[in-house]
C-alpha cells in the first residue's frame, strides 16, 4: 500500500496547493479533544497531521509545546496512549497522513523494531525525532522502510552542505526546513534567510520541503507558499487553544486552520509579497 504522505504530497504538488500541516501535542488539553482538535484540523483545510508524543525533556520546544507536554503527562499520557489516539483518529479519518513527532528515547525503549511496527499498523504514515542526528538515524530509517513509515529529517539552518546531504539521504515523504536557530514558538515574523536555506536543501532533494518553526499567522503561510512546499505550525495554535475554555477549543481550531488555509490560498491567487 502506497503510504498516504506521498499521495498527499503528490496530489498537492499537481494541484499547486500550499501543504498545511498543523501540530497538536496529544492530551493537550485532554485526550479526547486534542483527538477532536485533530480531526477538526483535517476537516478545515490541514493536508496532514503532526501528533506530538510528549516528553519530559525536549530539547527543541519552547514555552508553549513544553506546556502542553507537561500537561498532558500529568494526565498520564504515554506513547502507548498516542499510538490508541491514532487509531481513534484512523476510524474517523482513514486517508490523512499521521505523522508521529517524537523524542528517540520513548521510542527506543519498547525495542526500534517493535515500536514502528506497532505505530504501522495504527495508521502511522511518519516519524519526526528531533534529537536524532543524521549520523545515527540508519538503524530507524531500514526499521521504518520495511513498515512503510517514512522519517523525516529536520534541517536548520546551522546545517553544513554535507549534513543536509546526508540528511535527505535517509529522508522520506518530506523535509522539515527549522527556519531559525532555537525552539519552537510563535513569532511576529520569519527569519531573513529561510528561502535560501530552503533552496539549499532543494540541491539535494527532490522530495517536498515543508518550513517549520515560528510560522504563526496566515500572512507567514503566504510568504512561505512563495518559496516551499508547504507550513508546519504547532505554538501558535496551541496558544490559541490555551486561551479559550476547553469547550471551544476543537471550534478555535478550525478557524485557526480556516484562516491559515486562506493565507495560502492567497498566496497562490496573488503571488508572493515581494517587500
Amino acid at each position: 500500500m502506497t503510504n498516504r504522505l506521498d499521495l498527499t504530497l503528490q496530489e498537492a504538488r499537481k494541484a499547486g496547493r500550499t501543504i498545511l500541516a498543523p501540530f497538536m501535542t496529544v492530551g493537550y488539553p485532554d485526550l479526547d479533544t486534542s483527538i477532536d482538535i485533530a480531526e477538526a484540523a483535517l476537516e478545515s483545510g490541514a493536508d496532514l497531521i503532526e501528533l506530538g508524543v510528549p516528553f519530559s525533556d525536549p530539547l527543541a520546544e519552547g514555552p508553549t509545546i513544553q506546556m502542553s507536554s507537561q500537561h498532558a503527562l500529568g494526565q498520564g499520557i504515554t506513547l502507548h496512549r498516542c499510538l490508541d489516539a491514532v487509531r481513534r483518529l484512523r476510524e474517523r479519518n482513514a486517508s490523512a497522513p499521521v505523522i508521529l513527532m517524537g523524542y528517540y528515547n520513548p521510542f527506543l525503549r519498547p525495542g526500534l523494531e517493535s515500536f514502528v511496527e506497532e505505530a504501522a499498523d495504527a495508521g502511522v504514515d511518519g516519524l519526526i525525532v528531533p534529537d536524532l542526528p543524521p549520523e545515527e538515524a540508519a538503524t530507524l530509517h531500514e526499521i521504518c522502510q520495511r513498515h512503510g513509515v517514512h522519517l523525516v529529517p529536520l534541517v536548520a539552518p546551522t546545517s553544513t552542505t554535507d549534513r543536509i546531504k546526508q540528511a535527505c539521504q535517509h529522508a522520506g515523504g518530506f523535509i522539515y526546513c527549522v527556519s531559525l536557530t532555537g525552539v519552537t514558538g510563535a513569532r511576529a515574523g520569519l527569519r531573513k534567510g529561510v528561502e535560501g536555506l530552503v533552496n539549499r536543501i532543494r540541491n539535494q532533494t527532490d522530495l517536498p520541503i515543508l518550513v517549520g518553526f515560528g510560522i504563526s499567522t496566515p500572512a507567514h503561510v503566504k510568504e512561505i507558499a512563495g518559496f516551499s512546499d508547504g507550513a508546519v505550525f504547532a505554538s501558535a495554535l496551541i496558544d490559541t487553544i490555551a486561551a479559550l475554555p476547553k469547550a471551544e477549543a476543537v471550534q478555535a481550531s478550525r478557524e485557526f486552520i480556516i484562516a491559515m488555509r486562506q493565507g495560502a490560498e492567497h498566496a497562490r491567487a496573488t503571488g508572493p509579497d515581494t517587500d
